[in-house]
């Protein structure tokens, strides 16, 4: 398994008029700690598609537990806890300042080889990288 905490504030675009964070944005959320894992593991996804390889979203969920506000400055902890095959399970957890567990979530992520347009197995150097950052196989 890894982790990897990213922090990001709350911006007032992401909040409704009660100054509380809109439900969807929390996707992006992830998005955001997914993409900084892949960086600090020395894989960005810029390199994967370079390499021929996208990485849509197949799946999705969120459980909200407690609202984040305006201007407070959250922690995402991107969490992936086994060696992905045709597909990539990452989980998420968001914290607000004081630690409180406001959010968890999940997405899952195909592999396409981006040529073919076609399904295809996790690419040898994302294995590799995992490995070597500690992920389960």
């Amino acid at each position: 398994m890894i982790q990897r905490d990213t922090q990001l504030r709350v911006r007032y675009e992401e909040t409704d008029k009660m100054g509380v964070v809109y439900h969807s944005n929390y996707i992006i959320y992830y998005e955001v700690g997914r993409t900084e894992m892949f960086r600090e593991i020395g894989l960005s996804y810029d390199a994967l598609e370079k390499m021929g390889f996208i990485m849509p979203v197949v799946e999705v969920s969120s459980r909200y537990k407690s609202p984040a506000y305006y201007d407070e400055l959250l922690t995402v902890r991107t969490i992936i806890r086994e060696m992905p095959m045709a597909r990539l399970a990452i989980d998420y957890e968001i914290y607000n300042e004081q630690g409180t567990l406001l959010n968890t979530g999940r997405t899952v992520l195909g592999f396409v080889d981006a040529a073919r347009q076609r399904p295809c197995r996790a690419p040898q150097p994302l294995i590799d990288i995992l490995r070597k950052a500690g992920v389960d196989e």
